[in-house]
């Protein structure tokens, strides 16, 4: 299994993100968690996953000098919609105008890993289509009031209730929307 092929590596988890932390948690994988605080801005030229993977390696940078049993996992995540990136919302309004934006509509979430070590680094990146109904305001505000979007690209956690009332179909990874694409990580980290 996984968990013991990667007994001789020290994991390192970059992310304080709850789901992520829990998804390594969940393929049985010693890890610790170090978050580094970066500012997440990248060139206006970058375009769906290009800014999820300029981000993740962002994040990577952040950690000069590993050690050579180290294996660093950084990620971002991002709504893609109309040539747009949604990131978090800001405030409440920004939410609401968000899912406003979502509303009946299809959209991408697209997901990078960034895995360096001592002497490489590697970027791999998964890209899901969500595809919501129409969304009454009293579902919008309901979620907004009662759940917490502002964690989350795009406002949203497929796990949560909007994502048992809200979205009809996906096509892709689920795992990719709440945050990590498993499959793929799983996959890199077996190569080592």
């Amino acid at each position: 299994m996984l968990s013991s092929k990667l007994k001789k590596y020290n994991l390192i988890l970059a992310s304080g993100s709850p789901r992520r932390q829990q998804f390594l948690k969940d393929l049985k994988l010693d890890f610790t968690i170090d978050v580094r605080e970066i500012e997440e801005v990248y060139p206006e030229e970058l375009k769906g996953n290009e800014i999820t993977d300029f981000l993740a390696e962002l994040k990577a940078s952040a950690f000069k000098n590993l050690n050579k049993n180290d294996i660093l996992i950084t990620s971002d995540t991002i709504v893609w919609m109309e040539n747009n990136a949604i990131g978090k919302p800001k405030d409440r309004n920004d939410a609401i105008k968000i899912f406003k934006k979502l509303s009946g509509k299809k959209h991408q979430v697209i997901t990078s890993i960034c895995i360096k070590t001592s002497n490489k680094t590697n970027i791999i990146n998964d890209t899901t289509d969500v595809y919501f109904k129409v969304l009454s305001d009293e579902e919008i505000e309901f979620y907004i009031d009662n759940f917490h979007p502002y964690d989350k690209a795009g406002g949203y956690g497929i796990q949560d209730w909007i994502g048992y009332i809200g979205v009809e179909k996906i096509e892709g990874s689920f795992f990719n929307v709440m945050g990590l694409p498993v499959h793929k990580l799983y996959t890199e980290l077996s190569k080592f």
